[in-house]
């Protein structure tokens, strides 16, 4: 197939990097790193999770942090949401759009939710149709679509039924993960394939993790097959918590990179978004290690 002209770049470092720091930043921080991500041009920027500050305490306050946000025309911001009353707690706080999240491995998702894939599916459907009903716009995220640390290979069987329940729950999208970032392009080319010939490109977005340098491969691969609709995280920011090993999000600024010197359009500011990510590096005491951002400052440029 040939390449999509536009890619949707999808951030959620302000979530999905966020969370799995060490430190716990504060919310005018959080907000500060958000807008300056939205007002780089990014379509959609994940900015918080209503989950249970006892067990993810980095995404303490993601209610202060969603109203204060800059809101933009055309801009989607989504938060996360595990169960009904987080979306409850998204509604209050005045969200439109929420992300769900299951896996494609039973032993991963008991780690990550305590949960079945089954039971996972049960909380989603005591919130997800009224959600639909209310108008808003709803994400699915499948872990482990292309390896488990617990369990090793999945299958690709595996990730279409988990894909299509989503579908059938009421998602707009899918996120298609590689949690533990083992996957390499031929096996993204086979799932994708799959799954693009079931659902159609459009609905569909993948998310790499960088763990072994595959994840620029991978996308590649991805947009062979049509989907034009790609996860990162500004700086490389995040990894998995219950996913040993899993750091490294593909960094924002190396996907920016490479897209915009392929000639595909994304409507962001590349340079806007290594400055967010060099403002925030310093509230987490630690260089990001997006490949971009670091030759950047080699150079001097952004």
């Amino acid at each position: 197939m040939s390449l999509p002209s536009r890619v949707r770049v999808v951030e959620v470092g302000p979530r999905d990097g966020l969370q799995n720091e060490a430190l716990a930043l504060s919310v005018e921080v959080r907000v500060r790193f958000a807008d300056a991500l939205i007002a780089s041009g990014l379509p959609v920027v994940e900015v918080g999770a209503f989950v249970s500050p006892k067990w993810v305490p980095q995404m303490a306050g993601s209610e202060e942090v969603f109203r204060r946000i800059a809101k933009r025309s055309g801009t989607r911001t989504p938060v996360l949401v595990p169960n009904r009353a987080g979306y409850e707690r998204a509604r209050e706080a005045g969200a439109r759009e929420i992300a769900v999240f299951t896996a494609a491995s039973e032993s991963f998702n008991r780690k990550n939710i305590n949960a079945s894939i089954d039971e996972s599916f049960a909380r989603f459907a005591l919130f997800v149709p009224e959600a639909r009903r209310e108008g808003f716009w709803v994400r699915g995220y499948v872990s482990t679509c292309f390896g488990c640390p617990y369990e090793g290979k999945v299958a690709p069987e595996k990730v279409l039924e988990v894909a299509q329940r989503l579908f059938e729950t009421g998602c707009d999208e899918v996120s298609i993960g590689d949690t533990i970032g083992v996957a390499v392009p031929t096996q993204v080319t086979d799932v994708m394939g799959r799954l693009r010939e079931a659902q159609g490109a459009a609905a569909l977005a993948v998310h790499f993790h960088d763990t072994r340098g595959t994840a620029l491969a991978n996308v590649l691969a991805a947009l062979h097959e049509g989907i034009a609709s790609v996860d990162s995280s500004a700086g490389g920011l995040g990894g998995c918590p219950y996913a040993p090993g899993a750091s490294g999000n593909l960094a924002t600024e190396d996907l920016l990179y490479m897209l915009h010197g392929m000639g595909l359009e994304t409507g962001v500011d590349l340079a806007q978004v290594v400055a967010a990510s060099r403002m925030l590096a310093p509230k987490l005491g630690h260089a990001l290690p997006g490949r971009y951002l670091q030759a950047a400052a080699v150079s001097g440029r952004s």
